[in-house]
């Protein structure tokens, strides 16, 4: 579920085309979408796009008047196309038909909608919807690099079944993956020189074949901070837990593992690429000595059995051995003493920078959509950060990352 409390799109005026394509429909919850996210939505549409649903509906989710004739004026005596460009921040065409997207390629401008394209000066975002064949027919293709040559930002339609009864790509993609893409817009990409390894979620340890150790960490906070650190333009390596929520972004490169002994495995593989290691996943500290391969049956009235525990691997201090210039972030999901136990795992394991929080605490924590955190520095240097939105921690979290990084390129110091 996206996160409503905090937005990017908050007060943005955001233009949205809709052009003739049975996906038109879904067009309507985005537009709902976009407004709970703080932003006001005007919408063009074409002829074509009025034959599946009508202008009366946009403009009830929007509150603001729907646009569909050529001449049409905006406010008073001004002139649509170009007073509405005026006060646009983005221009989002969706779905963008095959038919849209060629003429607006070959500078077409014979409607409301392609004239204001024209007449632009901001980011314009296509998200095509359409058949599977129109789609990889040479022609489209053409047609779409010559928009990708032309500046403007283009999401790929997903996979599935279509209205016209085939099986293929060509459906509009996700909503909420189409509002990150337009948070994604609006967001500065000063992290675009970094490979950030994210960790998160659980790990499990099985007892026998139906059972098993773990913990209630959710991966929230870990999904969050992969998506912002993405949002902000980073290569992501996102390793994770067994969870129940969707990965944040498609273009995440995402590893899935069960235990701790698979998340090492994973981590000492892929942190070899990365600059910055953040391990916000909540690892199993202890596993079974001997799993059992079948089973464990109640024998008799025997009330208790016993489970023989070993440590499992130290990930973060073994990472830390063979660091090198990375900056490497650690968690410390306390219920007690939370800012003694976090500096005491601070120094003990070698961490640039670590992240306090009380999972004892109602409302925040593991499986909340809130937390409240402290983040630690080397130096003893404390940021209490109030609680907040999972994805506000995430940006506060990478603004401590990248300050850390600023300061050791001023003072010369490089990745190995």
């Amino acid at each position: 579920m996206i996160d409503i409390h905090f937005s990017m799109l908050r007060n943005k005026e955001i233009i949205v085309g809709i052009t003739g394509g049975i996906a038109a429909y879904k067009t309507a919850e985005l537009i709902r979408l976009l407004t709970r996210h703080g932003a006001n939505v005007h919408v063009v549409m074409t002829k074509n796009a009025m034959q599946f649903v009508t202008p009366l509906t946009f403009q009830t989710l929007s509150g603001n008047p729907v646009i569909h004739e050529m001449f049409e004026l905006f406010r008073g005596s001004k002139i649509g196309h170009i007073a509405l460009s005026d006060i646009a921040d983005l221009l989002v065409i969706a779905p963008a038909t095959a038919n849209i997207i060629g003429k607006i390629a070959n500078g077409i401008a014979d409607d409301f909608l392609t004239t204001m394209v024209m007449a632009t000066t901001v980011p314009v975002f296509f998200v095509p919807s359409m058949n599977t064949k129109m789609w990889s027919s040479k022609m489209v293709q053409a047609n779409l690099q010559k928009l990708r040559d032309a500046g403007y930002e283009l999401m790929e339609p997903a996979s599935g079944d279509l209205a016209c009864g085939t099986e293929g790509k060509g459906r509009l993609p996700g909503l909420e993956e189409i509002v990150e893409r337009i948070e994604d817009i609006f967001t500065e990409k000063d992290l675009s020189s970094e490979r950030i390894m994210v960790t998160a979620g659980p790990t499990t340890e099985y007892i026998d074949p139906v059972r098993c150790i773990t913990n209630r960490s959710s991966g929230k906070m870990g999904y969050a901070i992969a998506k912002m650190a993405r949002r902000r333009g980073a290569e992501v390596v996102l390793i994770t837990g067994e969870t129940p929520i969707p990965v944040p972004r498609t273009d995440i490169t995402t590893v899935r593992v069960v235990t701790a002994c698979d998340m090492r495995d994973a981590v000492m593989q892929y942190h070899k690429d990365c600059t910055v290691v953040i391990k916000a996943a909540a690892v199993a500290d202890f596993k079974c000595r001997n799993e059992n391969c079948q089973k464990i049956k109640k024998k008799g009235d025997t009330s208790m059995i016993t489970l023989e525990l070993e440590k499992n691997p130290d990930i973060v201090a073994e990472l830390c051995k063979v660091k090198g210039d990375r900056i490497v972030v650690g968690f410390a999901a306390e219920t007690e003493n939370i800012i003694e136990h976090a500096l005491d795992k601070l120094k003990r394991k070698d961490l640039d920078l670590i992240v306090a929080n009380n999972v004892a605490q109602q409302g925040i924590g593991f499986g909340s959509e809130d937390n409240e955190v402290t983040i630690i520095d080397r130096s003893g240097a404390t940021k209490q950060v109030p609680r907040l939105s999972k994805d506000e921690i995430a940006h506060i979290i990478l603004d401590s990352v990248k300050k850390l990084i600023k300061k050791r390129r001023r003072s010369g110091e490089g990745y190995s």
